[in-house]
């Protein structure tokens, strides 16, 4: 369940990421550390490749935006990052942008029972999620997608 404080933080994330440049890509409040994490992903808005020192830069400008805000009313640390290995695909940006990478997807086989398979991601359109396996292109039905996430090339 989402922290009750995210719809109200997710603004002022979305607004500070674009005043320097970034879009908002996820945001989460890990509430099981402690203390309790922020975790904020920001991708360009070109498209380029968010580097650590673009991490390390909109740090303070965050910090300074939720502290302003004073949302938060106990110890939290602040994680920015980058959409990457190990992370899902959700919007369409993420589906074009990792094209061609090693994906897998967890989904309802036509009896219920979660399959996972592995594969370059081809494409997602609005009827199926494209997947190249070994030269075969397996097409999963969108509505039985549960999740495709980014895996290192080894699986």
């Amino acid at each position: 369940m989402p922290h009750p404080l995210l719809p109200d933080i997710i603004p002022v994330a979305a607004s500070t990421a674009a005043a320097h440049g970034f879009e908002l890509a996820e945001i989460q409040i890990l509430t099981h550390l402690q203390p309790m994490t922020v975790q904020v992903q920001i991708r360009r808005s070109d498209g380029s490749d968010v580097s650590l020192d673009d991490c390390a830069g909109f740090s303070k400008p965050m910090g300074e935006a939720l502290e302003s805000q004073a949302l938060l009313t106990e110890a939290y640390v602040l994680e920015i990052s980058s959409p990457g290995i190990g992370d899902q695909l959700k919007s369409d940006r993420d589906f074009q942008t990792f094209r061609s990478y090693p994906v897998e997807v967890l989904y309802r086989d036509d009896e219920g029972r979660e399959q996972r398979q592995q594969g370059s991601l081809l494409e997602r359109n609005d009827d199926h999620v494209q997947v190249n396996v070994r030269g075969r292109i397996k097409r999963i039905p969108r509505p039985s997608v549960i999740s495709v996430q980014l895996i290192s090339p080894t699986g």
